[in-house]
């Protein structure tokens, strides 16, 4: 159900095999275009019409992602990283939102838009500097229009909105796109970017990722209504999407886009999914969720439900299968060869742009960060 800026619209009247998701008693209506089983439904407000080429596309992109992911917290476990978010269970919410985009668009991720990088022409390789140590953000924001990664919980929002401000001024036809997780939207920032969003009526789509935890607080603790119904209180309409179905999520967040691409504003896109992992390498989910919670969104696997469309519509066989885990293979090869051989920053170049024209205590403090180094290797004489 979409939420319009004045009321609430009332609910259709439809068979499931229209509506798209079965409803159950009193929980929101959710848009779906594909079922956890593989089957393709309708939705009275929104669809798609993909070729077999970008059905394909979408799921190597997702198959792509996750052995990068997966690779990227091996890496950690391994010590070559100090630290990794994982995107596991929210590929579809990533590559459709992510290939909603067009390339004069500007993306504001947080810190675990993996797949989104991967849809802006991202390395792939280049999104783990920051978690080695070795650099503050290893890509141009201004090559691919997708910012750095923000591990200021949601601070992007308010960047992103203002962005979106500015472009409308400059009368460019263009959206931004804005990510965070269910944890941020209890944020001040968030609410400050919806306000600012609204009133100046800013081309800007937030698209929320609920993954149903902020580390130990499940959705429950932060809320009391679903998440895409706060965007009603502030003036601009918001939907709940199938966070699992990829076709689902680029057809609403195409909409959206266009939406504010033409001067209707903002909107709020909630991605009910779910956060298969830990939040990050340093959480143990096992402490705060049961087991059986994970294995209900294990059979909703957005992978697993388009890999089941493609093969009962006959869109790929064993050699599109085949040749795209031999691709998974080399890029896994690639991000390790890669991490492994990252090399180490120059000490002292966190000193060289903190001020634009210089600063006596940064030279202060450069020299007596330089001279504390040095000390070791007078040690090891």
């Amino acid at each position: 159900m979409t939420v319009d800026s004045t009321a609430a619209r009332k609910p259709r009247r439809s068979s499931s095999k229209r509506a798209g998701a079965k409803k159950a008693a009193g929980e929101p209506e959710l848009v779906q275009l594909l079922t956890p089983e593989g089957e393709r439904v309708e939705h009275p407000d929104y669809s798609i019409d993909l070729s077999p080429e970008e059905l394909r596309g979408l799921y190597r992109d997702m198959v792509l992602t996750r052995r990068f992911d997966g690779e990227a917290t091996t890496l950690q476990r391994q010590g070559e990283l100090g630290l990794w978010a994982s995107l596991l269970g929210q590929e579809a919410a990533q590559i459709g939102s992510g290939r909603a985009t067009r390339d004069d668009d500007y993306v504001f991720p947080t810190y675990r838009e993996h797949g989104v990088a991967w849809c802006r022409g991202v390395d792939p390789t280049n999104l783990l500097g920051m978690f080695r140590g070795v650099n503050h953000g290893g890509w141009d924001p201004n090559e691919n229009n997708f910012h750095l990664y923000t591990i200021v919980i949601g601070s992007q929002a308010l960047h992103a909105t203002g962005y979106a401000m500015g472009i409308a001024k400059d009368g460019a036809d263009s959206a931004v796109i804005a990510y965070f997780g269910d944890g941020a939207s209890s944020q001040g920032d968030v609410a400050e970017a919806f306000t600012f969003a609204a009133v100046y009526n800013a081309p800007v789509v937030f698209f929320c990722q609920n993954n149903q935890w902020a580390i130990s607080e499940p959705t429950e603790r932060q809320t009391r209504v679903p998440l895409y119904q706060r965007a009603q209180g502030y003036g601009f309409p918001g939907v709940r999407v199938d966070g699992n179905d990829v076709l689902a999520v680029l057809a609403v967040t195409k909409a959206a886009l266009e939406r504010a691409r033409t001067g209707e504003g903002p909107m709020l896109v909630e991605a009910f999914t779910y956060r298969m992992g830990a939040h990050t390498t340093s959480d143990d989910p096992t402490r705060y969720r049961r087991d059986e919670e994970r294995e209900l969104w294990e059979a909703k696997d957005p992978i697993l439900r388009l890999r089941a469309y493609l093969e009962k519509q006959g869109l790929a066989d064993e050699e599109f299968f085949a040749a795209l885990e031999t691709e998974s293979d080399a890029l896994a090869k690639r991000v390790r060869d890669t991490v492994r051989t990252m090399p180490d920053p120059d000490h002292l170049a966190m000193f060289e742009h903190t001020y634009a024209d210089g600063h006596a205590l940064v030279d202060e403090e450069r020299a007596q960060f330089a001279a504390y180094q040095a000390s070791f290797a007078e040690e090891s004489k």
